[in-house]
């Protein structure tokens, strides 16, 4: 063996056992990527899986789930400067004469045992108050939407970090090995900030972690149906002969990627009769569909999309993420909002009443949020019945529901204007990176990757568990 390759040698060595000592009760037998690295949960989980309903743009917490009269009898005036504060402002509004407080149009009222406080925008959210816990004072130090949506879903502000979900695909590993255990899709025909590969991506993990994408069209997998001319008894033959080379490379170098490449190669062949099955709608009764709105029935919607991410639920895919674009609400906001809530608000409901009726819910974790909240101020002119709201990452909702889930829980205070929180109880990105790993039993300062010298893990070196939305 030549220098160069002794050293791959030897640092792929140096990665396996990095591998085995980061992950406390390790397979002993050895590493199968269907279990995980971690072989077993750390401890007990209340949960199987995640489904994660992403609102990308920063839906505003004022026309959703925050009801502030004050903000009512000064419509129009000035923001108080004490209220304001050192909080960090975007060049968008921060350059602004005025701030005037912008208060929503719209009605709220207390919904379920609970007592929920929910805006007439999201009225089949309403009917489901019992089972979700809300958090108003989720927190982040990104101001703009690509770190900040880079910031979400990998614990950095900076690109390159492995996913959430890889990382739970790396630990856990997969409960269906015909499908992957991490996919995304994006709500068909919506604009507003771009979204990119890396939110899902595995950053330095191997690629076989990273999440898949299923599209509305035709092919739901990009280049997943063999070409014309090429049956599946003809494809098997080929992959078998690029085993059998591939793996004397393998040996020859030690090169973990090239075991990356094959099992993506392997995983393909088997969502040729995988996908299909479980992207075909034809036997979902009448009675379901209702729960979902009318939109169901449109490939690629969110309504479509979110009875695809129960059909993934049950036959075992680990992580599915949604992502509807579209929240950015720096002019319109009342407009946009009505909107955005009428294409999404039924469809999220009926996830959780369709998971419920199934006894899925118990073992599943329902997310809904985006990355960051809006202004209690009008960015740019505003005028009795329309403004626009500039982002806000001091505080802002997000709801839970599910696996391990406290129901009809509201956790953390904000002031009169919903623009500080308010409260000891609040809840940072890496609190919530903390607290999913947790419902899946994974201790989050336990599940680390050795990368450029040093232990990295979802969480860097914060986070915390937390415990008040936990049953």
């Amino acid at each position: 063996m030549d220098r160069r390759n002794f050293l791959k040698f030897g640092a792929a060595l140096g990665a396996s056992q990095g591998l085995k000592l980061s992950a406390a009760n390790a397979n002993p037998t050895g590493f199968d990527p269907n279990k995980g690295v971690m072989g077993q949960p750390h401890h007990a989980a209340k949960a199987k899986r995640v489904i994660y309903l992403y609102m990308a743009g920063g839906p505003s917490q004022y026309e959703s789930f925050e009801n502030k009269p004050v903000m009512k009898q000064m419509h129009g005036q000035d923001l108080p400067k004490s209220i304001i504060g050192e909080t960090r402002l975007t060049g968008m509004s921060g350059n602004q004469s005025s701030l005037p407080v912008a208060a929503s149009p719209y009605k709220f009222a207390k919904h379920g045992q609970c007592g929920m406080e929910v805006s007439e925008l999201l009225p089949h959210t309403a009917k489901i108050v019992d089972d979700i816990a809300l958090v108003k004072t989720m927190y982040t130090e990104a101001i703009n939407h690509g770190p900040a949506n880079t910031f979400m879903q990998t614990g950095s502000q900076i690109a390159g970090r492995p996913s959430i979900g890889a990382w739970l695909n790396y630990g856990l590993g997969s409960d269906n090995p015909d499908l992957p255990p991490f996919v995304v899709m994006r709500t068909k025909g919506k604009g507003g900030q771009p979204l990119f590969a890396r939110l899902w991506g595995n950053g330095f993990l191997p690629s076989e972690y990273q999440g898949v994408m299923f599209r509305p069209e035709n092919d739901p997998v990009l280049f997943l149906n063999n070409p014309p001319g090429i049956n599946r008894n003809s494809r098997r033959k080929v992959l078998d002969t690029i085993l059998k080379m591939e793996g004397l490379k393998s040996a020859e170098l030690a090169d973990p990627q090239i075991d990356s490449r094959l099992a993506q190669y392997e995983m393909a062949y088997r969502m040729q009769s995988s996908v299909p099955e479980a992207t075909d709608f034809s036997k979902e009764n009448p009675e379901t569909l209702a729960l979902y709105g009318e939109d169901v029935k449109k490939p690629g919607s969110f309504a479509n999309n979110c009875l695809m991410a129960r059909r993934l639920a049950e036959r075992g895919v680990k992580f599915i993420q949604l992502y509807h674009q579209g929240w950015d609400a720096h002019g319109g906001c009342p407009g946009g909002m009505k909107r955005q809530c009428g294409e999404t608000d039924q469809a999220s409901a009926g996830l959780i009443m369709d998971l419920k009726q199934r006894g899925l819910l118990e073992d599943t974790v329902v997310i809904w949020g985006g990355e960051f909240g809006r202004t209690a101020y009008s960015q740019g002119k505003m005028s009795a019945t329309n403004y626009g709201r500039d982002h806000h990452p001091a505080c802002y909702p997000m709801w839970f529901a599910g696996g391990g889930i406290k129901g009809g829980t509201s956790f953390g205070e904000t002031d009169d204007f919903a623009y500080n929180i308010a409260s000891k109880d609040k809840m940072h990105i890496h609190d919530f990176h903390a607290t999913i790993q947790h419902l899946l039993g994974i201790n989050h300062e336990r599940l680390t990757y050795r990368f450029q010298g040093r232990n990295f893990r979802l969480t860097d070196v914060h986070g915390h568990v937390i415990k008040k939305i936990l049953a």
